[in-house]
């Protein structure tokens, strides 16, 4: 894209973007928001990123590779808490488990983080993946003959 306003602009929120969805990530436990938002926020500073300076150059930043092991560790860290909770003798996703001696709920708070930054992790690899491929695709039309 040669439009130097977009372009600059792009650079200059990308980074806010980021700490928005960082924001949402760790919010989440407190109040409104969680992984899923902060997922798709984090996924929208690159799709933003590729349609200003192509996909090749985002592909560069944000390798395919990194996105498919962020999509197994997200799953892991969700999943792997679920399975921790009930090795320590709790119920699956019962967080006191993780911290029995607390007495302020510490389980909780722990718990509620692991699983939202799984589920953030693997929302946000998982939308730049589907983007990455429906982007990438070779048009069956020639746009002449539309």
């Amino acid at each position: 894209m040669e439009h130097l306003i977009l372009r600059v602009t792009t650079k200059i929120l990308f980074a806010p973007i980021l700490l928005f969805a960082l924001y949402v990530q760790f919010h989440g436990d407190y109040g409104p928001g969680g992984g899923f938002q902060a997922g798709v926020i984090f996924s929208v500073a690159f799709i933003l990123h590729a349609l200003c300076f192509g996909l090749d150059a985002t592909k560069r930043a944000l390798p395919q590779n990194f996105l498919v092991v962020g999509m197994v560790v997200g799953f892991m860290l969700y999943a792997g808490t679920g399975v921790a909770t009930m090795i320590l003798g709790g119920n699956l996703l019962g967080y006191d488990a993780l911290a029995p001696a607390s007495t302020h709920h510490a389980g909780q708070h722990l718990g509620i983080l692991l699983v939202e930054f799984g589920v953030g992790m693997a929302v946000a690899s998982t939308m730049l993946t589907i983007f990455y491929h429906f982007a990438g695709r070779e048009p069956e039309i020639d746009p002449k003959h539309w």
